[in-house]
C-alpha cells in the first residue's frame, strides 16, 4: 500500500500528521491481520477492519475536541464559596503511545476557585478528552492540569490518575493488578502541605 506523503495540519490545536482515508485505515487492518498470521478475507474477519477503524474513531476522538471550549463558559457568582472543589472517580479510558495498548483507571480533579467556576460536567469532560489521544499517563496527568490552570485562573489545582495498564498486564512483564499513580499540584495545593494532603485523602477516600 502506498500512501501520499504526509503534510502537517493542525487539529484541535494541536499539529498532526495529514490523516490518511477511510480506506487506507482499512487496508492498514487488514495488513495487520494477515501480518498476524489471518486471513482478512475469512466470514469471521471480513468485517473487522471496519470495526476496528469505527472503535478507533471513538477511541480517539479527543484529537477533535477542545478542552478549552469546554471551559469557556464560567460562573462568577460562587456566593462566597472558597474550598476546593473536587471530583473523584472519573472514568479514564485511554490507550499508551508506546504499544497502542489501552490503560483504565480514575482521575480525581480539585481546583481552588479565583474569580471563576465551571460546571463540573466540563471538568469530567476535560479529562475524557485529553484520555482520548494517544500518550502517557504523565502526559495525561499534566495536560488536565495545564488545561485547568490556563483557562480557570484558579488559585490551585490537584490531579491524581490512578491507572492498570495493559502493555504490563497482557504482554511485557505480565504483572496483573499493578497500578500507576500520577499527580501533580499547583498553586495553593503545591505551597501547603495540609491542603495537598486534605485533597489526597479525599481522593483515596
Amino acid at each position: 500500500m502506498s500512501l501520499t506523503p504526509a503534510k502537517p495540519v493542525l487539529v484541535a490545536n494541536e499539529e498532526v500528521s495529514k490523516r490518511p482515508s477511510r480506506e487506507q485505515a482499512l487496508e492498514a487492518v487488514r495488513t495487520l491481520i494477515a501480518w498476524a498470521g489471518d486471513d482478512p478475507a475469512r466470514p469471521g474477519l471480513i468485517d473487522t477492519p471496519k470495526r476496528v477503524v469505527d472503535a478507533y474513531g471513538e477511541w480517539f476522538d479527543g484529537y477533535d475536541a477542545d478542552a478549552g471550549k469546554e471551559l469557556s463558559r464560567t460562573f462568577e457568582d460562587v456566593t462566597g464559596y472558597d474550598d476546593m472543589v473536587v471530583l473523584r472517580d472519573i472514568e479514564v479510558e485511554s490507550h499508551c503511545e508506546h504499544h497502542m495498548a489501552p490503560f483504565l483507571g480514575k482521575a480525581y480533579v480539585a481546583y481552588l476557585p479565583g474569580e471563576k467556576v465551571v460546571g463540573i460536567s466540563k471538568l469530567a469532560r476535560v479529562v475524557e478528552i485529553f484520555a482520548r489521544r494517544l500518550q502517557n499517563q504523565e502526559t495525561l496527568t499534566n495536560d488536565i492540569i495545564e488545561a485547568i490552570e490556563s483557562h480557570l485562573q484558579p488559585r490551585g489545582v490537584a490531579v491524581l490518575v490512578d491507572a492498570e495498564h495493559q502493555c504490563m498486564t497482557t504482554r511485557g512483564v505480565h504483572h496483573r493488578h499493578v497500578s500507576t499513580v500520577t499527580t501533580r499540584f499547583t498553586g495553593a495545593f503545591k505551597d501547603d502541605p495540609a491542603l495537598m494532603d486534605r485533597f489526597l485523602k479525599l481522593a483515596r477516600g
